[in-house]
């Protein structure tokens, strides 16, 4: 039960878990990502992790009550891939906005992420571009994540498969991107590069940075 035992992601109250409701409207992030697709991704995609989720918490705390070793085992990849599900779109919501709201808009030159962004990467186009690199290049589904160490204190960017989260490779996320196939198909089919370079145009950079600042404290 090493999850269980050693991660608090994965263990301690068992409460159940709800879907986000999202600030902006179905509609608000076209043209980069159409009502269609976001209403698919979030209530039923989204809604499927957390169901999932409850549904395995549930039969944790009854293997737990009786302490059937066997199953309390069994259950572990379930709700690691389930809550990694719902953590990492809980982040991809907040880290988007509409353009009208600012999305796209970046931080003043000044800001201690941008700078930050420049000094790893010489710029923050040099950023985007190689962000859109290497999370294009994972094979499978996956997210790109931007991060902050949680020992250095320095910005990482980390690319993970399937639904693993960065926290448990020591790195706060800041900034992440879905690319997983239903995060993108109903509007760019399988042209994923596409989906990255249009993305960025509703990017809340205002969420990112303050994610940022509150990460190095």
């Amino acid at each position: 039960m090493q999850i269980f035992k050693n991660s608090k992601f994965f263990f301690g109250t068992l409460k159940a878990h709800t879907l986000p409701t999202l600030k902006y409207g179905y509609g608000d992030l076209e043209p980069v990502l159409s009502a269609t697709l976001l209403e698919f991704h979030h209530s039923k995609h989204h809604q499927a992790y957390i169901n999932n989720l409850n549904a395995a918490q549930e039969q944790l705390e009854d293997a737990l009550a009786k302490n059937d070793v066997q199953k309390i085992s069994s259950l572990q990849g379930t709700i690691k891939f389930n809550l990694g599900g719902h953590l990492n779109h809980s982040l991809f919501w907040e880290n988007l906005t509409p353009i009208k709201n600012g999305g796209g808009q970046l931080p003043d030159a000044n800001s201690a992420l941008v700078q930050e962004i420049n000094k790893n990467w010489g710029s923050v186009d040099n950023f985007k571009t190689f962000f859109n690199t290497r999370t294009a290049a994972i094979q499978g589904s996956g997210w790109g994540f931007l991060g902050v160490d949680q020992q250095s204190k320095k910005l990482r960017y980390l690319e993970l498969p399937n639904q693993e989260i960065p926290q448990n490779y020591g790195l706060t996320p800041i900034l992440t991107i879905d690319v997983w196939e239903h995060a993108y198909w109903w509007d760019y089919k399988n042209v994923r590069p596409n989906f990255l370079a249009n993305v960025w145009k509703i990017v809340n950079w205002k969420d990112v940075e303050t994610r940022y600042n509150q990460a190095q404290k």
